[in-house]
């Protein structure tokens, strides 16, 4: 798996966990591991192409970076408000 492809999948699952209602409790849980197992596969991916996070804080950012990136190429980048 890419670290493009791992940070697709880890920010769509943080987008999902985040428009699940607060008494969708099981939903969130289920989310929940399955948002954790993709960030181990994003940091991982990540590590081996090279892309050092000093922690999952940073792997974190970094996924919506890539994500971002590749949804609007530097020739057509959004700026940021």
């Amino acid at each position: 798996m890419t670290p493009l492809e791992a940070a697709r999948i880890y920010v769509d699952l943080v987008r999902l966990e985040e428009s699940l209602p607060q008494d969708e409790w099981q939903a969130r849980q289920e989310v929940t591991m399955l948002r954790s197992k993709y960030h181990d596969l994003l940091s991982d991916a990540l590590q081996k192409a090279g892309i050092i996070c000093a922690d999952r804080f940073e792997a974190t950012r970094r996924a919506f970076e890539l994500v971002e990136e590749a949804s609007f190429p530097s020739s057509q980048k959004r700026t940021r408000a």
